[in-house]
């Protein structure tokens, strides 16, 4: 607790670095997946291929791929960003395909009877409908990249994860529980802000 007190801005800066790498991966993550999954989710073997790919990058394990990136973009946060945003593809496509699959089909078909196109369709009826499934997908794969990014700080990318090396190659415990903890606190906090978000999204759908 003193070495906190004395050092607290060092934790908040290191807080904001993985706050973020997390994020900024999670953002090109959800976009590139937001875009896959609409277009794969009424195409089976399109699907098939995408959810291979990812599923590819997702079994990489994880100090593996940040070595394989850096011939390429060297070290740094770049390299972190990368990696998680592969990471979390095959989680966040999953949920938004199946979240437009699982839309019932009269309701579709009510829809087209009203004159809806099919971008109509999927802008005002399916993504809706799918939205506690994408959610439930984001929460996954945000929990995933959070307790992940702490591997970044070997590729000189920042984050909590600097202060958990640092304390286990100094042997300093204080710095390795303050990292831990709030990655951990970090963590469960946005879980639990999805989970309610998820939890609002389909008592609205419900009604």
């Amino acid at each position: 607790m003193n070495w906190f007190l004395r050092n607290w801005p060092d934790v908040l800066v290191s807080l904001w670095e993985h706050i973020a790498i997390s994020l900024t991966a999670l953002a090109i993550a959800f976009a590139i997946s937001l875009a896959i999954g609409i277009v794969a989710a009424r195409r089976e073997k399109l699907y098939g291929t995408v959810m291979t790919i990812s599923g590819f990058l997702y079994t990489i394990p994880t100090l593996a791929f940040l070595a394989f990136l850096i011939p390429v973009v060297g070290l740094g946060r770049a390299n972190a960003i990368i990696t998680m945003v592969a990471f979390s593809l095959m989680i966040l496509i999953r949920s938004v395909a199946t979240g437009i699959r699982e839309v019932p089909a009269d309701i579709i078909d009510a829809a087209r009877g009203m004159g809806m196109n099919k971008a109509q369709i999927m802008r005002r009826i399916e993504l809706p409908l799918a939205l506690p499934l994408i959610v439930a997908g984001l929460r996954v794969a945000a929990v995933t990249v959070i307790s992940v990014t702490v591997v970044a700080a070997y590729v000189n990318a920042g984050g909590l994860g600097t202060l958990i090396f640092n304390g286990i190659a100094s042997d300093h415990p204080a710095k390795i529980w303050t990292g831990a903890l709030t990655v951990c606190l970090l963590s469960i906090s946005v879980d639990l802000l999805l989970a309610m978000l998820e939890r609002r999204l389909k008592n609205r759908r419900a009604a």
